[in-house]
Order: C-alpha cells, then structure tokens, then sequence
C-alpha cells in the first residue's frame, strides 16, 4: 500500500463479513449511532485554518469531509427507506466529489451538518434496531455499480464509511499535533 492509499483508507478498504450475525450487526449500529457525538468532539475546537486543511494531498479538506458525511448519510438513509417500502428500488446514485465542491459543502460552517448528522443518526439508528432479519435481506439496485445490494450489507458499509472518513479527521489532526 503506498503512502496516499494510506491516507486515502486509514483504516483500509470495507471487508465484507462472510455471515451476518446479531453481534456484527448490533457493532455496525453502534458504530452508527456513536458517530455524531465522536464527530462534534473531535471537530469542535478545530480553527477555520484547520478546517480548512485536506487530509491528503488532492483530498478534501475537514469542512468537506463533515458536509459529505451529511450528503452521503442522507442519501443512505432514503435509500433504506426506499428499500423498507419498495419492492427492490433502483437508488440513484450521487456524484460525492461535485457535491463536495458545491458552496454548501466548501464553505459552509460545519455546525449545520454536525446538527443535521445528530438527528438522522438517532431516526437511523432506531430504523436500523427495529429491522427484522426479514427486512435485513431486503435489496436495492445500484446502477453505479450494476448490483444489488442487501439493507444488512449496506450496514455495514455505512459503518465503516463513519470510521473511514473519522480516521481522516482524527489522523490529520494527530500528524499536524492538533489537539
């Protein structure tokens, strides 16, 4: 793995588990649910000049990272809606670097994405522990990458996505001595 790689995947790329078992699950929502506070204290005492700082070189910076754990957990919660009340839903896809890039995502205050985070996480999480293993093996179709994808996957994905882009932060600040 070369060096951006390891800044790119801190934590390395998702590893699907071969069996989805309660205690796995149980890890993801917690992972989950635990992620707006982990967020806000880490980000909370950051400089605008901090902020401002990407994680790797041509990466995004801070602020950026916040806004599209926003986008990005949004998106994923529709989609999960979507997929409780449709019949195999295709979702559609978003293109994260140019929504990064909008003024909302580049030069917004992040404390509007860490409120929004707080409550989609709590209405998330209280969707994701009321799943029967039923709705669990509920599928979406993902045009972007041509398959489908079952809710208990699409867990998992998520919290790593909380841990992939916290580990940016968090790596960031303890290479730049940032408290």
């Amino acid at each position: 793995m070369t060096e951006v790689d390891k800044l790119r995947y801190p934590i390395g790329k998702n590893v699907k588990p071969e069996r989805f078992t309660k205690e796995i699950l149980s890890g993801y929502i917690a992972t989950i649910t635990g992620l707006p506070e982990k967020l806000r204290n880490e980000v909370a005492h950051l400089t605008h000049e901090q902020l401002e700082t990407p994680y790797r070189p041509d990466g995004w910076t801070i602020r950026q990272v916040v806004h599209h754990l926003a986008d990005s957990h949004m998106n994923s919660f529709i989609r999960f809606k979507l997929t409780l009340t449709e019949e195999k839903p295709t979702v559609k896809p978003f293109i994260e670097g140019k929504w990064a890039e909008l003024p909302d995502g580049k030069i917004m205050p992040i404390e509007p994405s860490l409120l929004l985070l707080e409550g989609l996480h709590k209405r998330w999480a209280f969707l994701l522990n009321s799943l029967s293993e039923k709705d669990l093996e509920r599928r979406f179709v993902h045009p972007e990458h041509q398959k489908e994808f079952q809710l208990n996957e699409i867990i998992g994905n998520y919290a790593w996505h909380c841990d992939h882009h916290f580990s940016h932060i968090k790596n960031l600040k303890k290479v730049k001595n940032w408290k």
